[in-house]
């Protein structure tokens, strides 16, 4: 089924792309493990469904200004995560075996957040995601269905096989080694940040 192989083919590469969503992954996963690193993996599991059932809905109709504000505001917000990971890397210390992030919740929300203000899964949806999927859907529901199974299915793995790498390799860290990766993530955060801020004021720039 073609669908299927679309799916999953797209869904390797928005899986393993850099971003804010990743960075926030590999973060989770030094910090708390691999069941932290997993939380946020699954995180687009939570945050996608109103973004693909607009995209579906009205392919196309979404003002390319709102997808500059939404730039702008995740920008400020994934600069912000950045600037607080930096903060937190300059005295922290490794995990210690069994011991988890402090407050699961809080991160999910983090990457809820992060993720509706990111305008990839938007632009995505609207320019590659919707076509595939309303065209399959009049070939037959069950393909639709197939391509989106497939899309988040390898989306999340690809994550979940990443924080799984990085959560069993931190307890060997040392403080100056860990401070090192956090404050690391902390500057990509920001990076990523600046990016999307970017293309929100500048769109043309990096079309």
């Amino acid at each position: 089924m073609p669908e299927l192989l679309m799916g999953l083919s797209l869904g390797l590469g928005a899986g393993v792309m850099p971003g804010a969503l990743l960075t926030l992954v590999i973060t989770a996963s030094l910090r708390g493990g691999f069941r932290a690193g997993v939380r946020l993996a699954c995180v687009p599991l939570l945050s996608d469904l109103p973004v693909v059932l607009l995209a579906v809905t009205a392919v196309g109709a979404l003002p390319e200004a709102l997808l500059r504000v939404l730039s702008v505001c995740g920008g400020l917000y994934v600069v912000y995560l950045g600037v607080e990971t930096l903060r937190e890397a300059r005295t922290a210390l490794p995990p210690r075996p069994g011991e988890d992030a402090p407050s699961s919740a809080r991160e999910i929300l983090r990457g809820v957040v992060v993720n509706l203000l990111n305008p990839h899964p938007w632009l995505f949806w609207i320019a590659v995601g919707s076509p595939v999927f309303l065209a399959a859907w009049d070939r037959a529901p069950a393909y639709a269905l197939g391509f989106a199974g497939a899309f988040y299915l390898v989306l999340v793995g690809s994550k979940v096989a990443l924080a799984g790498a990085v959560g069993a390799g931190r307890h060997r860290l040392t403080p100056r080694g860990y401070r090192l990766l956090l404050g690391a993530s902390g500057v990509l955060l920001a990076a990523v940040g600046v990016v999307l801020i970017a293309r929100g004021l500048a769109p043309r720039a990096y079309s």
